[in-house]
This record gives structure tokens, sequence and C-alpha cells, in this order.
């Protein structure tokens, strides 16, 4: 509290009177020691924060300031002390808890969002998954009670098992067949031996090239519908570690074309070999023909319709039957 004062002469009356008034409290982040009045300075600090609670002084209290003289007494006596006493107060929301806590707060919050959103992607990642199985029972079930209502009974099914594991034994040695046929220094791949959009051939060349070598000219086979030629890849390799040129024939299939159109696709790769195997490192006196499955029944067709063009009854094409040194059907043809 601070007293303002008034002076009005040298009397005995005019002795100072004190009037008490109670300056205004105010908060800041800082300890600020000055007397009032308030220097406006400090207002247009940019880096202080003040907040202003001013404080009406009670009947009570005036009382208490008339009862006890001495004490306002002293409190004019000594200035020094008054120029001391702080009368702004750092402020509650200055300390470092309240601002810590609701960071923490802040941070936490997410954190919980995330924990939340992770755990109600697991769940439902969970109701797929058995949604999944489910309709694979039931699916699997529906296919077993319409098998056994075609008369194909567990015999049958058990069969289809086993082909399924036999087939997933031999699949590494499909992977290495597969890896062999595409990236291999010895196989040419996709030779264009027609204008057909089916007319290409794949070469297997031996490792070792110290003369001419003898060739075979292979016709896969397929059922007539889904021949290809990479499905001699295997033969190939075999072959082609024992020093044999091996030309693995493609032609259309049905419903691309019929029986007389796989046969003439057969001839026009035949012909490239007959012609043009030298120059891959092939005896072109030293062809032999294979046929497996329907392959093997379109290059019989193919030798019965050569040797019919070369009696004269059509016209010749640009090989002969004269030479094939022998012709071979894995079954088939």
């Amino acid at each position: 509290m601070n007293h303002v004062s008034h002076w009005h002469g040298d009397s005995e009356a005019s002795r100072p009177t004190s009037i008490p008034f109670r300056a205004p409290t105010a908060q800041v982040n800082w300890h600020i020691c000055r007397p009032w009045p308030f220097s406006p300075s400090l207002s247009s600090e940019p880096a202080m924060s003040l907040e202003f609670h001013p404080h009406t002084p009670s009947p009570q209290s005036d009382e208490e300031e008339k009862a006890s003289p001495s004490s306002t007494s002293s409190s004019a006596s000594s200035p020094a002390a008054e120029d001391a006493r702080p009368f702004l107060r750092p402020s509650a929301s200055a300390a470092g808890g309240g601002g810590r806590s609701r960071r923490r707060r802040t941070v936490s919050e997410p954190s919980l969002r995330s924990l939340s959103s992770h755990t109600s992607r697991g769940r439902s990642f969970g109701r797929d998954v058995g949604h999944a199985a489910a309709e694979t029972f039931l699916l699997t079930r529906l296919a077993i009670t319409l098998l056994r209502y075609l008369g194909v009974g567990y015999r049958w099914i058990t069969k289809f098992l086993a082909l399924i594991f036999y087939a997933t034994l031999l699949t590494p040695g499909f992977l290495q067949v597969g890896y062999y046929y595409f990236f291999s220094s010895q196989v040419r791949r996709s030779i264009i031996y027609g204008d057909r959009p089916r007319n290409r051939l794949d070469l297997y060349l031996p490792t070792k090239v110290d003369g001419l070598k003898p060739v075979v000219a292979f016709v896969t086979g397929g059922a007539w519908i889904i021949g290809y030629k990479a499905w001699g890849a295997l033969l190939g390799r075999r072959l082609a570690e024992r020093g044999i040129v091996v030309a693995c024939i493609d032609y259309r299939n049905f419903p691309q074309g019929t029986i007389s159109d796989m046969v003439e696709d057969a001839s026009q790769g035949i012909s490239f070999v007959c012609n043009n195997i030298g120059s891959y490192g092939g005896d072109p006196n030293r062809i032999y023909l294979i046929g497996q499955s329907a392959g093997a029944h379109i290059a019989a067709l193919t030798i019965l319709d050569q040797a019919i063009k070369e009696c004269g009854e059509r016209e010749c094409t640009s090989w002969s039957v004269s030479q094939i040194k022998a012709y071979f059907g894995i079954s088939g043809g």
C-alpha cells in the first residue's frame, strides 16, 4: 500500500495527512520492482505480458489502517522498503508446469488416436480374413457336393489332389527350365520363318562349336489347341548339351487354324531349317524330324503332304523329304 501526503501549510493543522490507497496488482512473467505510479514504458515492451487485477479496499481494511498508525508511519518513513516491495507478481501461467502438461496432452492425444486406428484396422483385417475363410469353406463344400452329384466320387478327388501334389514336386524343375529358356545365351528365341503370327521357332545351340552338328526339328504337342514352342525347352536343353542343334517349331492352334493350316506352318518351319540351319552351326545333311503327341501327328502329315507334292501332283516346296534322315513320333503320330 502506498500513501500520498498533501500539505496545507506550516501550521499544526496543516500537518501531512496520509490518504491510503491500494495500487492495482498485476501479474507478469518477471518480477518488476517499481513504485507507483506505473511507468508507461513498461506496457510498451513487446516481451512482457501484463495481467492487471485491480483490488478494491474494503471498509474493514480502512479501519485497520486507521487503528494502526505505527504501521502507517513506518511505511511512510521507509520509502526504500516500499521501493523494494514488488507490486507486480509473476503470473501463475508463467510457471512451466501448466504449459508442459498441456503440451503432454497435445502430444499424447494423436498417439492415442493412432493407436485406436491401428486397433480398429487390425480388427477389420481379422474380420476380412474370417469372412474370406468362411466363403472359401462354403465354395469348397459346394464344389464337393456338385462333384458327387455329377458322379465324381472321392476316388477322383484323391487322384486330382495327387496330381496337384505331383505337379508341386515338379515345380523346382520347371523353374530351372524356365530360367534356362529365358536367360541362357545358347537359346535363340522366336526366329521368324513365315508371315503368320505363330510362324516362329526356337533354336538351342550346343556350347561347343567344333564343326557342323546334327539337327533335330521338333514339333511340340498340345492337343492341337495349346501347342507352343517353349514346351520343347527341356528336350532342347538336354540335346544341346550333347552337341545337337534343336529347332522347336511353333504353329497355329485351333481355333486360329485348321489341321491344314497347322501342316502348312510345320512345312514352312522345316523348310527354314533345311535351308538356313548351316548358318547356326547345323549340318543340312543330317536333319531329324521329331514330333510329340499332336505334334507327331502334324509332323507325319507334313511328310506325307510333302511326298505327295514331290510326286508331281502338287507344286513342290523349297525342301525335300530326302533331306530328313529319320522321323520319330513320341506318344503320337
